[in-house]
């Protein structure tokens, strides 16, 4: 934590989503009152019969508001819209009914709270949708008890959003032009909320530990610097100061040189979306997304059909395709891994493909297949390698199956510490910001608490992310960014600086990074980065990297 003063009115959260704003404060209503356990209903199955037609509403209102929405956005509400018509929860919920006699707000609570409990208990991605889950819950409870949901509500003028969190279905469709800023005392830089306020180019700062304690009427924000001054008085709003500037489709900094910027993705709409935004290739595309709803492993040819789908928008283009990141943190129906007491640090990624290979096999051939139906230029990497034998290992399966262009993820200490020997083994490596600094800081990154640890912009992770570099230009191998410290321009640069080769982000990033790479020369990004690197604490980095 910065030892910086701070005005008494001012906390200091991780800024998440760049640009300065002010304005008139609106609380966020936090969540409804827990329904009451009875009375019992008097007829049971007429009871659990409303259950249903209440989570048919819901989502058809979701899918409505996805309708006038596009890119992340839309995505979020699809998915949020489809959750809340899940049928093993709702099967749950009306089993509570019928046999335990619970009111259905009570049931829809209770399945959907244990629904919730075991994703936050599993980490990684899946964790992050137990936020997701409770936004489904508290949209049923009030459909069937007729009030009105929680969430952000009209706004009659520019403001600054204040919340405990925001649920990802309620940042979704916000728009930019009455919503100045967003504030939330919870959350991290990873988090929906996060990842969708840069996309709509909303400043915003999360883990705010205290907003929520005081009283204010107007607010000072600062996205990029995480902080928040919480006025007693009116304020006259001021729109969001950001960066505007055009980005002709070209990674490059002011001087010409060249920095891949590529889009994340996990489905066609994502692979669109990364056309539309004028990225590059992909970066990362994470195919455990066409296993999720999958009760058996599909077999070469369903997954060569699903992965061509994803590929075909980057005929001619560089796509990285992850291979299965999956295991007890993402848990899958057809792996079968048991119960670990750690899943974070358990039997996932690559790992799971050792007492598997046949299953990491058949996923080679199919993606080695759907890159000669569709004309990508495609390489591979494995997830949650921690030493160069494990890469080798898998790089000898890759190129039997017949992909030539191997590499792999750097999301472990161990990984990044061992970069010399790691590039010896592959073609590249691509750094997993997220993963990276959760376990260099042992902070689970799903902990608001914990949020500052996880800050991309902490000088020992820079540190380690420039070893990692330096070994890469030695053997004139590729090192790459696929997590979301790739999406924060002015980091972006600095990753630059540090000599990553490609930066790998949401579609709706990308004009913001290749604008303001192209604002200054790669020297420039270099002394940026060295005086980032030369920081205490994430805020001193940036504000360093900003001066240079």
């Amino acid at each position: 934590m910065s030892t910086s003063t701070l005005p008494a009115s001012t906390h200091r959260g991780v800024g998440v989503s760049p640009g300065r704003a002010a304005g008139p404060v609106v609380w966020v209503h936090d969540r409804l009152p827990d329904p009451l356990p009875g009375p019992a209903p008097a007829d049971p199955a007429a009871e659990a019969a409303r259950i249903r037609p209440a989570a048919e509403a819901v989502s058809q209102r979701l899918i409505a508001r996805a309708a006038a929405a596009d890119g992340a956005a839309r995505e979020v509400l699809e998915m949020t819209a489809t959750m809340a018509t899940d049928p093993s929860l709702l099967g749950k919920a009306e089993q509570a009914v019928t046999e335990r006699g619970l009111p259905a707000p009570r049931a829809v609570f209770e399945a959907a709270g244990e629904f919730a409990e075991l994703l936050a208990a599993t980490g990684g991605y899946l964790a992050e949708r137990a936020r997701d889950v409770l936004d489904v819950r508290d949209r049923l409870v009030a459909e069937l008890t007729g009030t009105e949901p929680p969430g952000v509500p009209a706004l009659t003028g520019p403001s600054v959003l204040v919340a405990r969190d925001l649920a990802p279905a309620d940042t979704a469709d916000l728009d930019p032009q009455l919503v100045l800023a967003l504030v939330t005392e919870e959350g991290g830089p990873t988090s929906h909320t996060a990842i969708l306020a840069r996309s709509l180019g909303i400043p915003a700062v999360v883990a705010a530990r205290g907003v929520l304690a005081a009283e204010a009427a107007g607010a000072r924000v600062d996205g990029a610097a995480g902080t928040v001054e919480l006025l007693d008085r009116a304020v006259e709003p001021e729109a969001a100061t950001r960066d505007r500037a055009e980005w002709n489709g070209v990674g490059a900094t002011a001087d010409g040189h060249r920095v891949k910027l590529l889009a994340n993705i996990g489905s066609a709409a994502d692979a669109r979306a990364g056309i539309a935004a004028d990225a590059e290739g992909s970066g990362l595309f994470r195919t455990e997304f066409c296993f999720l709803d999958a009760a058996a492993e599909p077999d070469v040819e369903a997954q060569r059909n699903a992965y061509a789908s994803v590929l075909e928008p980057f005929a001619g283009k560089p796509v990285v395709v992850r291979t299965l990141d999956a295991g007890a943190d993402k848990p899958l129906p057809f792996l079968t891994i048991g119960e670990e007491p750690n899943p974070a640090l358990g039997v996932r990624g690559l790992r799971v493909a050792f007492d598997r290979p046949d299953l990491l096999d058949r996923q080679l051939t199919a993606i080695a297949a759907a890159a000669a139906e569709t004309g990508a230029e495609v390489s591979v990497m494995a997830p949650m390698v921690a030493t160069a034998a494990e890469a080798a290992w898998f790089a000898e399966r890759a190129r039997a199956a017949g992909i030539d262009r191997v590499g792999v993820m750097v999301e472990t200490p161990a990984a990044a510490l061992t970069a010399d020997a790691l590039l010896e083994a592959v073609d590249f490596v691509s750094i997993g910001t997220n993963d990276l600094a959760q376990y260099t800081f042992a902070a689970d990154r799903m902990i608001g608490a914990l949020a500052t640890l996880n800050d991309p912009w902490q000088p020992a992770l820079l540190r380690l992310i420039a070893h990692l570099a330096r070994a890469g230009q030695e053997r004139d191998k590729p090192v790459g960014v696929c997590g979301e410290a790739a999406a924060d321009p002015q980091l972006a640069g600095v990753l630059t600086g540090l000599g990553v080769t490609s930066l790998s982000m949401n579609p709706a990033a990308l004009p913001a990074v290749g604008a303001a790479l192209a604002q200054r020369t790669l020297a420039d990004w270099q002394q940026a980065a060295q005086s980032a690197l030369s920081a205490t604490d994430p805020t001193e980095a940036r504000r360093a990297a900003g001066r240079d």
